[in-house]
């Protein structure tokens, strides 16, 4: 893989710790700025919001840019944005700061996943894109349980300071090691780039995604108290049990890409399956410790392993010029997903069954994505048996 792929999951490492550490961090920041855990769970559903608002806009003001110099303009948002996060004097200030930074979010990794497919060869794709995408896996493995063990022993603050200089480092790494376009950039007519919205399969896509990652997010945003009040851990045990969670997303992700340039149906289908059944899985598993540690491992990988089919799957429909929107849009998604994921957990929580009923009751909204994988499926065929006939 080229050098400047590494550079991408740099930076998609950074921004992958911002978005995730606040799980590690619900119960200090709800008890510092004295809010209830489903309140402190709303900092990812803004988050996630943020990226699904700036993911489109910001690829629309970028578009005549060269796509490096988008990177950095974006990596230097993102940066500011935990800056603004460290030093926020209240929930109101910390969940602004977390928006702004996250507008950056998908356009970095919309335009991202184009380079990245652009520097490979054509049965590398999928695997160019899970690489990227290693940096959010390896910001969940390491980044997210430092940021947790920082936040418990120096304050939620800390966290956010160690995410600044991440973004700092992140934002040279990626001005030396990126290489400049050699042609000027000309982007498509805007009428273009907006036809990839009317096209079912793409469509369809954008919705696998949103509940795909709807399901997993109710689960790992609460994965401290689930952690701490249902399986009995102590908070102190919460960072080294991330670590396994990390381990299981850098499994499933890479292993994710290696089906989906195999096979993309087969992994699009086995893939949504395998995290159904994972989510199912832990409902019973969280009440038990070793069931826990192991659950964690699962969820992990089985989520992650959703990444590269959803992302190829949208890019593929897509096409040629609308291929940048499409790309953006889709992260725009999972974040939707994310929000939406954050918003469903809070109401169980609050609402519903408790904290013990958020895993079977988001089995069921992967389990729906598999229903929309399968009608994208049988459409994708009778398109391709029309245009053979």
């Amino acid at each position: 893989m080229p050098v400047a792929l590494y550079a991408l999951t740099v930076g998609a490492f950074g921004i992958g710790v911002t978005e995730f550490v606040i799980m590690g961090l619900l119960l200090q920041v709800s008890a510092d700025l004295g809010i209830s855990i489903p309140v402190a769970g709303l900092l990812m559903s803004g988050y996630a919001l943020g990226v699904f608002v700036g993911a489109p806009i910001l690829t629309i003001a970028t578009r005549s840019l060269p796509r490096k110099t988008t990177l950095l303009v974006l990596m230097a948002i993102f940066t500011l944005g935990n800056l603004a996060a460290a030093l926020s004097p209240s929930f109101g200030w910390l969940m602004a700061a977390r928006i702004v930074t996250a507008l950056a979010h998908g356009t970095f990794f919309g335009v991202g996943s184009v380079v990245a497919t652009g520097l490979v060869a054509p049965d590398r794709k999928a695997s160019a894109i899970a690489l990227m995408f290693t940096g959010l896996t390896l910001a969940t493995l390491l980044g997210v349980p430092f940021g947790s063990w920082l936040g418990l022993a120096y304050g939620w603050r800390a966290t956010f300071w160690a995410v600044t200089g991440i973004g700092l480092l992140a934002l040279a790494i990626l001005a030396i090691f990126v290489p400049a376009a050699r042609e000027r950039v000309v982007p498509s007519p805007l009428s273009e780039e907006f036809q990839v919205l009317a096209r079912p399969q793409v469509l369809l896509g954008l919705a696998m995604t949103v509940l795909g990652f709807g399901g997993i997010f109710a689960v790992f945003t609460y994965i401290q108290p689930l952690l701490v009040e249902l399986a009995g851990f102590s908070e102190a045990a919460v960072s080294p049990i991330l670590l396994v969670f990390g381990a299981g997303l850098v499994v499933g992700n890479l292993l994710g890409g290696r089906w989906a340039d195999r096979s993309l149906s087969p992994a699009l289908i086995g893939t949504l399956v395998l995290l159904t059944a994972a989510l199912l899985g832990a409902g019973f598993a969280f009440h038990d410790r070793i069931g826990a540690v192991i659950a964690a491992f699962g969820l992990g990988a089985a989520a992650f392993a959703t990444v590269a089919p959803l992302q190829m799957w949208v890019l593929q429909q897509a096409g040629g010029a609308g291929q940048g929107l499409a790309s953006s849009l889709n992260i725009a998604a999972f974040n939707l997903g994310n929000a939406f994921g954050a918003w469903l957990g809070g109401v169980v929580i609050s609402h519903g069954p408790g904290l013990a009923g958020i895993a079977p009751i988001a089995a069921l909204v992967p389990l729906a994505a598999l229903g929309l994988a399968w009608i994208a499926l049988t459409l994708d065929r009778r398109t391709t048996r029309a245009l053979a006939a």
